[in-house]
Order: C-alpha cells, then sequence, then structure tokens
C-alpha cells in the first residue's frame, strides 16, 4: 500500500460520516424536527386530557345526583317544575 491510500481512505470516511449526519436519515436537521413535533402532539395531547377531565366530571355529576340534570334542564332548556311559575326580570 502506498502512504498515500491510508489517509484517503480516512478523509473519505470522515466526509462519508459527515454526510450522513447533515444529510442522511437521523441527521441534525430531521431530528430538530421531530422535536419541534413531539412538542407540538404534546401539547395538543395536554389540550385533549384537560377536555376529557372536564367531559369526564361532567359524567360522573349527571351520573351521581339529578341537581346536575335539573341545572341543565332549566339553563339550557328553559324547563320548570311542576307547580313553579317562571319569572323573568329584564333590566331597563
Amino acid at each position: 500500500m502506498s502512504p498515500r491510500i491510508v489517509p484517503v481512505i480516512l478523509l473519505a470516511l470522515l466526509v462519508g460520516l459527515h454526510a450522513q449526519l447533515w444529510l442522511g436519515r437521523g441527521s441534525v436537521p430531521s431530528v430538530n424536527e421531530m422535536r419541534r413535533q413531539i412538542v407540538l402532539q404534546n401539547a395538543a395531547n395536554e389540550q385533549a386530557r384537560q377536555v376529557n377531565a372536564r367531559q369526564a366530571s361532567e359524567v360522573e355529576d349527571l351520573k351521581e345526583g339529578l341537581d346536575m340534570v335539573e341545572e341543565k334542564a332549566r339553563s339550557e332548556l328553559g324547563m320548570v317544575k311542576p307547580n313553579e311559575v317562571y319569572v323573568q326580570f329584564t333590566a331597563q
């Protein structure tokens, strides 16, 4: 082997490794993009967890008693109990 072949091989390996690091699969830019996507997904997951917890709480309230059902019927549907008079005041 000539004395020049070893440095050429080492230089070729170094160039190949750098190309893989910056351009290939698992490169620095693609890892940064994946990290950004993970942050966005974690934020979306947290928001979904909050919605799920709120809905689970409401379902539990509906299962436990009629107070929540009555409140919903009065506020959303405008229902009243039998022998009850509905009075509405309007501010002038």
